[in-house]
């Protein structure tokens, strides 16, 4: 499902390498120019990815947290 250019996920991810490996690998799969940042502080363990001007594909995101045994939703808005 492809959705706008910006998403904001709920994580189960809790540690800040774990979040930075999954940074790497989701930009390898996004548009250039796309941002993908996460908030560990946040009590949703918020992930939030941008791609300027392309729709983001949300399915593809949730794929590659939960192929690596994470939760992974978008938030509603």
């Amino acid at each position: 499902m492809l959705l706008p250019d910006l998403e904001i996920f709920r994580t189960s991810l809790t540690c800040p390498v774990a979040a930075a490996a999954l940074r790497e690998r989701l930009l390898r799969g996004l548009p250039d120019g796309a941002r993908v940042s996460f908030d560990l502080d946040d009590c949703d363990r918020v992930l939030r990815v941008h791609t300027p001007g392309r729709p983001l594909d949300v399915a593809r995101v949730v794929a590659t947290l939960r192929e690596s045994g994470y939760l992974c939703e978008p938030l509603p808005d």
